[in-house]
């Protein structure tokens, strides 16, 4: 699983490099209490038929959306929501543990704070996969659609203690003990046996990208194995689309923006 660990410590280095982005004036800031801390969320709403909300990947805040213009693109015509997980951002540091189970209990916070009794479509880049499948299979009267975006799964996802301490250690390193992926980082070897024990996605629309480009650290078979891991999310699914590009790494988001839209606009088509 050597292949793993690179592509974690792949996005380290990405998050460490990336440009500085500022939100964009439009969207409303609002501070959302919980039980034991506070997250930030930014909001565009005007009470369209249904609520995007995106979710971010591991060691990115809300901020990456905004590198290609994806939300303030997209809320021309439907509300769009974006926060920051516990750690993250502008949001304050959450207990222990931070596992896809408690992510996807605050993402529910979040979003009762702005749904209104509307549907919700989600949008979720590599771990946030995992946090977007928890929450609409425990609210699926709740989710519209999913749009899945080089998603983490359990089949490919699956790292041994020492890849988990790798990860976590250069995290602690490099943003300390409190910072969002440091803490969700010691939790990927249970939030991978924790998905493993999930049933099928609600039978919505569901739209995965997947990345199949080759390049120094992943081969065509790693490629291949990736792209049946996400073949596995059709199951029980009745409208399912799953598309395969090899001119995007695994930020797909910010290589191929349109890509995302395009398909993030056939989503919204297809719902009533």
């Amino acid at each position: 699983m050597k292949r793993l660990t690179i592509l974690f410590l792949g996005l380290l280095i990405f998050v460490s490099c990336r440009e500085t982005n500022v939100t964009p004036d439009n969207f409303t800031t609002i501070s959302i209490s919980l039980s034991t801390h506070k997250l930030v969320s930014f909001s565009i709403v005007k009470n369209s038929k249904y609520l995007i909300v995106f979710e971010t990947g591991l060691g990115d805040d809300h901020l990456i959306w905004n590198q290609k213009n994806l939300p303030t693109t997209i809320s021309a015509k439907e509300d769009v929501l974006l926060y920051d997980r516990a750690g993250y951002g502008k949001s304050e540091n959450g207990p222990a543990p931070r596992n896809i189970q408690k992510l996807s209990s605050e993402l529910d916070s979040v979003i009762n704070k702005f749904a209104n009794g509307r549907k919700v479509i989600l949008v979720g880049h590599s771990i946030a996969g995992m946090i977007i499948r928890d929450y609409a299979l425990k609210n699926p009267s709740k989710t519209a659609g999913l749009l899945f975006i080089d998603p983490s799964h359990e089949a490919y996802n699956n790292p041994t203690q020492a890849q988990e301490d790798l990860i976590y250690n250069t995290f602690l390193s490099s943003n300390g003990a409190n910072f969002g992926a440091t803490m969700e980082a010691r939790e990927l070897i249970e939030d991978s046996q924790y998905m493993a024990t999930l049933s099928n996605l609600p039978n919505v629309p569901v739209i995965v990208l997947t990345s199949i480009k080759v390049d120094a650290s992943h081969t065509t078979a790693d490629r291949q194995s990736w792209f049946n891991s996400h073949e596995l999310f059709k199951t029980g699914v009745t409208d399912f689309t799953h598309i395969a590009t090899i001119n995007s790494g695994h930020y797909i988001f910010l290589d191929e923006p349109n890509l995302v839209l395009d398909n993030l606009n056939l989503l919204i088509s297809k719902l009533p």
